[in-house]
């Protein structure tokens, strides 16, 4: 059995005998996973198998699972959706996990490899965990019904109202904006991004940039949304801020309040998406139905580029479902 073998066999051991959970579909932690990537990485420099030396003060925590750090080594290996936001410092059994890999590693003959070697055993070993991810959540994606005779608003909200009941509403809005938008620009590539890093890094403009608009996309617009939209209004942009319709008086307030009521545009989310389904659809009644298909079509390719959570993939209803087989190439 080669170096690399029997590494990945003790891997193998290791993630199989580790403590699962119901939420993760009987998978172990996700900071259990990011920890593990980490800590191989501090392998690469200095093969010390000692737990204590990959712990911080305190002796819980394992040093540097950030979330920047995973994110960093999971684009090494290609996969740039969101994995876990805080790293593994939220875990409290990661120690005890990372503990019995490292014992297990130290019955190898890893650390007396030539550096070169060592390298491309843990690199075999973190792109194993790395393909782990592909098991990851996930819940069943959210199950929306289509009603022909509703208006397309009702039903827009209808959808916005179950991704709510799962507190999802907030990246459900976000996808189907950008999903909305690119089907009104099919010229244009729109960025699909997890709606963890689109609006709230400081450097962005907002969620979405098209030309000189900038798209601001909120289920609670809060201060910080418009301490941005006057920024956007003073480096020249034009401005929309799509919020529920329920939300949309209170974001007026809001925006008059910080003067800018006259200058932005405030739109109801759900009227905003169901505008490009009728345009979609010529205002044509029988075309509606396609015009939802296309929708939640785009909604979910964006969800499966940037999520790694697919329940937030959309089940096409069935009596949208069969427009593929009645309509070629639908």
């Amino acid at each position: 059995m080669t170096s690399i073998e029997q590494a990945l066999h003790i891997l193998r051991n290791w993630w199989d005998a580790l403590p699962t959970y119901k939420q993760n579909n009987n998978l172990p932690a996700r900071g259990t996973l990011a920890g593990a990537l980490v800590v191989l990485e501090r392998l690469q420099e200095s093969c010390d198998l000692d737990i204590s030396n990959h712990t911080v003060a305190g002796g819980v925590q394992i040093k540097g699972t950030s979330g920047q750090a995973v994110r960093k080594l999971l684009a090494r290996y290609g996969e740039t959706r969101p994995f876990l936001a805080e790293g593994g410092r939220t875990n409290m059994g990661l120690r005890a996990d990372i503990k019995a890999l490292l014992n297990q590693l130290a019955k190898t003959d890893l650390a007396r490899l030539p550096l070169d070697e060592r390298s491309v055993v843990l690199g075999e070993l973190q792109k194993s965990l790395v393909a782990k991810m592909q098991e990851y959540p996930t819940r069943p994606g959210l199950k929306v019904k289509y009603d022909p005779t509703a208006s397309v608003a009702a039903s827009v909200r209808g959808w916005l109202d179950l991704a709510r009941q799962h507190g999802k509403e907030e990246a459900v809005t976000h996808h189907l904006v950008g999903a909305k938008l690119q089907l009104r620009f099919p010229e244009l590539t729109i960025g699909a991004k997890s709606v963890r890093t689109t609006d709230q890094q400081l450097d962005k403009a907002g969620d979405f940039l098209v030309g000189d608009t900038v798209f601001h996309v909120t289920v609670a617009p809060v201060q910080p949304i418009y301490d941005k939209c006057k920024q956007n209004l003073y480096d020249g942009l034009r401005v929309y801020l799509l919020v529920p319709d329920e939300r949309v008086s209170g974001a007026r307030m809001l925006a008059e309040m910080n003067g800018i009521k006259h200058s932005i545009n405030i739109r109801a989310i759900e009227v905003f998406v169901a505008d490009n389904i009728a345009e979609l659809s010529t205002f044509a009644s029988d075309q509606l139905s396609h015009g939802f298909l296309r929708l939640l079509d785009e909604y979910n390719r964006r969800v499966e580029i940037a999520e790694i959570d697919k329940s937030l993939l959309i089940e096409i209803p069935a009596n949208l479902q069969r427009l593929r087989q009645e309509t070629p190439g639908a």
